[in-house]
């Protein structure tokens, strides 16, 4: 089996079980940094990724992350979210609630991701989505002990992560 199918293999483990040991391992394997990145951005699976610690409305960390030249971070695997939860990680030092891409606001269960990418992947917590309140219609990421997507509400404060293509 080659290092790829290995890392993997692992991400997706990492995906269902939060491991941070497992998220360190495909951080050692899959990120390339050069020059480019020197920025703050982090090169990963043909994208540029950054971690935006100020909280900040869903609106106003979308409109940061297009100010600076992506939009909300999309995630289209299970090695694209160990790769953000690792980011979130080493910038942070804990696993915190963070505004990624998705949104339903346009249509009640129809989530899309900002940048117009196709909804396919999904890392819902158990009973999510689930639109509390009626009101609940931006995705964050690492939520609950499972480090799982959640809705919640869009006026909230979270920290977010950017996206960029290269």
């Amino acid at each position: 089996m080659n290092m790829l199918t290995v890392c993997a293999l692992v991400c997706t483990i990492v995906a269902l079980t939060g491991s941070a040991e497992c998220q360190y391992f495909c951080h050692l394997r899959l990120v390339k940094r050069s020059s480019k990145c020197d920025d703050g951005w982090t090169q990963f699976n043909g994208r540029y990724f950054y971690y935006v610690a100020e909280p900040m409305t869903w609106d106003k960390a979308e409109a940061n992350c297009v100010s600076l030249g992506g939009h909300l971070a999309s995630v289209h695997n299970a090695m694209e979210y160990c790769r953000l939860q690792r980011l979130i990680l080493s910038a942070t030092h804990e696993e915190k609630e963070t505004w990624i891409g998705g949104c339903d606001a346009q249509e009640e269960s129809h989530w899309i991701w900002s940048d117009g990418t196709i909804f396919h992947f999904n890392n819902w917590c158990p009973g999510e989505p689930n639109n509390q309140g009626s009101y609940q219609h931006c995705l964050q990421m690492n939520y609950g002990v499972e480090k799982c997507f959640d809705d919640f509400e869009c006026h909230g404060q979270r920290p977010s992560v950017c996206a960029k293509n290269m």
